[in-house]
């Protein structure tokens, strides 16, 4: 009997320790959260919205690079197939030259100079000279359109004689 006693005074003790630290705490609890704890919530609110403005600031950045680098591809892409028209011209002027010059030759070797073969074979000279210049013309637009960005960047990073 007397461990039963000796546990209901030890579970008394306890429920009075434990009231004691209800009425202390209970003005506490009732006015809700601490004042620290609602300041730490604001400032993580606050670098919340500050870093979803730098990600929507990043997303538009990158979305305007982006469209930029599709709008230099394409004109690249115009280039390449400038240039490749031009290179099929200079390739059909050849086999033309080619053909006036071999028929010339046999003319030739027949002892025959026909004048309007050695006119076929100027114009096709004629025509290989122009289409060539204009595949030289297209092939430099391309490397120029290829060095004016690193021109353009070299020309914004380095420091002109007034500053230094």
């Amino acid at each position: 009997m007397s461990d039963i006693e000796e546990l209901q005074r030890r579970i008394t003790a306890a429920m009075d320790q434990v009231a004691f630290g209800l009425e202390k705490l209970g003005p506490a609890a009732a006015a809700g959260p601490d004042e620290d704890t609602l300041r730490q919530l604001e400032e993580e609110k606050t670098a919340n919205a500050q870093l979803q403005e730098r990600v929507r600031a990043l997303r538009t950045k990158t979305d305007g690079e982006i469209s930029s680098l599709r709008a230099q591809v394409d004109e690249g892409q115009g280039r390449m197939a400038a240039l490749d028209v031009e290179l099929q011209r200079v390739r059909r002027a050849n086999a033309q030259l080619s053909e006036a010059c071999a028929a010339l030759r046999a003319a030739n070797s027949e002892g025959v100079g026909e004048p309007h073969l050695i006119n076929k074979a100027m114009l096709a000279e004629l025509e290989a000279l122009r289409a060539s210049r204009a595949a030289d013309v297209a092939e430099a637009s391309v490397i120029l359109a290829s060095l004016q960005p690193l021109v353009d960047a070299a020309a914004t990073d380095t420091p002109t004689q007034e500053d230094a």
